[in-house]
């Protein structure tokens, strides 16, 4: 090709690719510079609301501080001119509501900017400072190291706003809010600047409760819309929203909203660009004391004026924490204010406190520093606590299973057990609860990704290896607990292995484990020994044991064949396990269960379905219902109970379980079982239980963690001593303080400021059980009695220092739930009545809003709102309900 010709389309080529980056960056000039000998005068206002998710601005509590600002050039890299030093200057501050609020309501009328921030720091904010400013992207901050961080901080806030990229596309970048992944959209002459909130880092600390139906959901957006002119920014406006709320209730929430707003008033003549090589020698040169700050927010410390000490706080709590309170809103309420004040508090001052503490208060004080989950109430505890003295059995086991509970369980509380188990414990019991308790920290942890941790790798080498090397029965049941609890995947063989077990107990815990799992963890192996056990293809089994299989068998996706077989042994069980299988059938279809669709299909078949084999007579039990639905959760019931042949009860299983977004929580279990107990009616023992050990005894699984189980006598001589002393009082199975829901976190606003989250629910919980045995009456009768007090808190705070801002969301109820079994067994077929029964009880809801300045002024709002829910009886199936006439007579249902 000719040279000119060549030159011509190559001039040709150049324009096309050129004109196609103009028009993929809308149109508007690449460059983004400020003109020289230009003063560009802006005006700014940053402003935050806070309120529930559903509420409005007006009722929101708020403030903004509004400024001028000027912005002028420096010095550009004479080698790059987009890099630019901007010279940024705010003046005329000042701060008022974001709403317009009347003279009763307005803490802001009245005070002058200066006396609210204080001369000093009204100079310092409006003093100038300087930003490196390259292709639309601020590098860094010069400001004086002096500077109060919140003062610093705000500057950051506005220098964010100078954030600007012309073309569409995905970067990351650091400001004020930390390191973040955004998003630029741009069009003709304006720019959409959206932050990915969820991918930002920042150096504030936080935590979250660990399960999700008890945890808090977020929800956050930013997005800044910049309009250009000239090559430089004609205005600026962003919004941030986050919204934070309760899973369980979400009326329980709070949002937090920041805008911004930079827009140009006029530009007039300024000063002239500074000569110099280099951004840090001109920096120097306009002002010795500037220095590089960084454009991530710095921490503020909290400051609490007038705050009461530890030792204050609890002489003002402490008669909330009295046991005659644990079954009101006044306990739980008490447990996390004192949370709080623990969370602040060195070691000697925790230790002080529980050495002062009343005998009566300090099972609940245990519960509430070692809920507390910092290093130095941990220490304080572990000071504090004695394991080689026995008459410290209930303060010990209140910190176990409070270790249990933790929301968010730290390496150093699980080699604190680890510590405790190698060293002398006086209590067996407590050695078993160590243990149990252990699996439970060793699965959060691992959930939360730390399972390479030092401790965490001692403790399931532990948990993994103790069933096979313990050789007495009980120590071996304590590992499988701990396993239980632990839910390691590389756990399933073992507990497989154990499920067929010779010992009906290590086959139970085993067994009942396994669901625990995710359904992709369950093998075709598992389910192979499951169906060997329930058939009983190699040896006979105690009917709990095969009837655990059969529910687990059901509940993991089970194939047609194995349906069809469980079905097609209803006619061949032991009488009342007959009776159980088929009412567990019925509930399947009734309840409408994930399986209920291959049952359907298999019962088509008159061979598996058909009057001979679904018209078994007994008295055992499977039923399934709903508690509770609503928008947010839905909450049901189950209650399985087997009888053995002579009309006792073998096993009885409540359970409550709760669902919210998609997440899962075993709530409740409370398990009662008896064995051995025929010979006190002259009766015969089921195949498979002639040779087994008189025994009754209950275990509690509480919000997905397993606790040592409960003996109410083994033996026969141990039987007849309680039969003959037996009060009917029940025993106590979990008693305490909780904290349920746990969720604090700092959110980094855009504008420099920072809101500060908090969740916390706290329970305190009574759950006991007992069994009373009447010979002369032929009559026995088993009880668990749940007593339970809940409140839950959410609060937010703006505090500047200068001035603060926050509302809180709370709710609180007070409940009581009772089972209570009933058996006759002077004649045959035995008579049984079962009753679930919740009382009436309160709900309260309330919404407190304020506004302060550091001279006293403050507003505040308060409302709120009660209702009675109704007690009731949860319905069973109405052969239970005919029973219990016959029981009870018909007046007395």
């Amino acid at each position: 090709m000719h040279p000119p010709r060549l030159v011509a389309v190559l001039l040709c080529v150049a324009a096309a690719a050129a004109a196609a980056s103009h028009a993929a960056s809308g149109g508007a000039s690449v460059a983004l510079r400020v003109n020289n000998d230009r003063l560009y005068r802006f005006s700014y206002s940053t402003e935050v609301l806070l309120d529930r998710a559903q509420g409005s601005k007006q009722g929101s509590t708020n403030f903004r501080i509004s400024s001028g600002v000027d912005i002028s050039l420096v010095w550009r890299n004479p080698n790059n001119e987009d890099e630019q030093l901007l010279r940024i200057e705010m003046s005329d501050v000042t701060i008022e509501n974001a709403v317009p609020r009347s003279s009763g309501k307005n803490i802001f009328e009245g005070s002058s900017t200066e006396g609210i921030l204080g001369k000093q720091k009204l100079a310092t904010l409006q003093r100038p400072f300087v930003v490196s400013w390259k292709s639309g992207k601020v590098r860094s901050l010069f400001a004086y190291k002096t500077d109060p961080p919140i003062i610093k901080n705000l500057k950051r806030g506005l220098a964010s706003m100078l954030m600007v990229q012309m073309k569409s596309g995905k970067m990351l970048e650091a400001d004020v809010s930390g390191k973040c992944h955004v998003e630029y959209k741009a069009a003709k002459g304006q720019v959409t600047r959206t932050k990915i909130m969820d991918s930002c880092k920042t150096s504030e600390t936080s935590f979250t409760t660990h399960s999700t139906v008890l945890g808090v959901s977020e929800k956050s957006t930013s997005v800044t819309t910049i309009t250009l002119q000239d090559s430089f920014i004609k205005s600026a406006t962003s919004e941030e929203v986050h919204t934070l709320a309760l899973n369980a209730r979400y009326t329980a929430s709070a949002k937090v909203t920041s805008r911004q707003t930079l827009k140009l008033r006029t530009t007039e003549a300024g000063p002239r660009e500074v000569a110099g090589k280099d951004a840090a020698g001109v920096v120097k040169s306009v002002d010795p004391k500037l220095i590089s700050v960084g454009l991530m927010a710095e921490k503020v410390k909290p400051q609490c004026k007038g705050c009461p000490s530890l030792s204050e706080l609890w002489k003002r709590l402490r008669k909330d924490l009295e046991p005659d309170r644990l079954s009101t809103a006044t306990a739980p309420r008490a447990f996390l204010t004192l949370i709080q004040g623990l969370r602040k508090a060195n070691k000697a001052e925790i230790v002080n406190v529980l050495k002062g503490c009343s005998k009566t208060a300090l099972p609940q004080l245990v519960d509430a520093v070692t809920s507390t989950q910092t290093t130095a109430s941990l220490e304080a505890i572990l000071e504090f606590l004695d394991f080689t003295k026995k008459d410290e059995l209930v303060l010990q086991e209140r910190f176990l299973y409070a270790c249990g509970f933790a929301s968010h369980p730290s390496e150093s509380m699980l080699q604190a057990l680890l510590n405790i188990l190698k060293g002398k414990i006086a209590n067996n019991d407590i050695k078993e609860s160590v243990v149990i308790i252990m699996g439970a920290l060793v699965q959060k942890l691992c959930e939360r990704g730390s399972c390479d941790l030092p401790a965490v790798v001692q403790a399931k080498k532990l948990i993994l290896e103790g069933p096979r090397n313990m050789k007495d029965e009980a120590e071996v049941q304590m590992y499988l607990l701990a396993l239980k609890n632990a839910l390691l995947p590389e756990a399933i063989p073992l507990l497989t292995e154990f499920a067929e077990s010779e010992v009906g107990a290590y086959s139970n815990i085993a067994i009942t484990a396994l669901p625990r799992y995710d359904m992709e963890l369950i093998t075709d192996e598992v389910k192979r020994t499951l169906n060997r056990i329930y058939h009983q293809n190699r040896r006979v089994y105690e009917k709990n044991v095969r009837v655990a299989a059969a529910d687990v068998i059901f509940s993991t996706n089970p194939s047609f064949m194995e349906v069809k077989n469980l079905l097609l042994s209803i006619g061949h069980l032991p009488h009342e396990m007959n009776k159980y299988m088929l009412s567990k059938v019925q509930d399947i279809l009734r309840f409408e269960m994930p399986v209920s669709k291959t049952v359907r299909q298999v019962m088509k078949d008159m061979i598996s379905h058909n009057y001979n084999r679904f018209a078994k007579a007994g008295s055992s039990s499977a039923y399934a219902g709903f508690m509770a639905q609503t928008v947010d959760v839905t909450s049901t019931y189950s209650l399985d109970i087997l009888y053995s042949g002579s009309g006792i009860m073998r096993r009885s299983n409540m359970n409550i379980y709760g669902q919210s977004n998609g997440a899962f929580l075993h709530g409740l279990q409370v398990a009662l079982e008896a064995q051995g107990l025929e010979t006190l009616i002259a009766a015969t023992a089921d195949e498979g239980e002639e040779d087994l050990e008189s025994y009754a005894g209950m275990s509690a699984l509480l919000f997905n963690i397993q606790l040592r189980p409960v003996t109410f006598f083994k033996g026969y001589s141990d039987l007849m001593s309680k039969i003959f002393s037996m009060s009917g009082d029940p025993i106590s199975v979990v008693k305490g303080l909780i904290l349920l829901t746990d969720h604090s976190q700092v959110i980094q606003l855009q504008s420099g400021l920072k809101a500060s989250a908090e969740f916390q629910g706290g329970l305190a919980i009574d759950i006991s059980g007992g069994m009373e045995i009447s010979l002369w009456y032929r009559e026995s009768k088993t009880s668990i009695n749940s007593r339970g007090a809940l409140v839950v808190t959410g609060n937010v705070t703006v505090d500047m220092d200068f001035a603060s801002m926050g509302m809180e969301v709370s709710f609180e109820t007070e409940a009581g739930l009772d089972f209570i079994t009933t058996v006759q067994f002077s004649e045959y077929p035995f008579l049984v009545c079962i009753q679930m029964e919740k009382a009436t009880f309160p709900f309260r809801e309330k919404l407190a809003k304020f506004e302060k300045l550091p001279q006293g002024k403050t507003f505040a709002s308060r409302r709120g709102k009660s209702a009675l829910v109704a007690g009731s009886e949860f319905p069973l199936h109405q052969e239970n309900s005919n029973m219990c006439k016959r029981v009870h007579g018909e007046s007395g249902w």
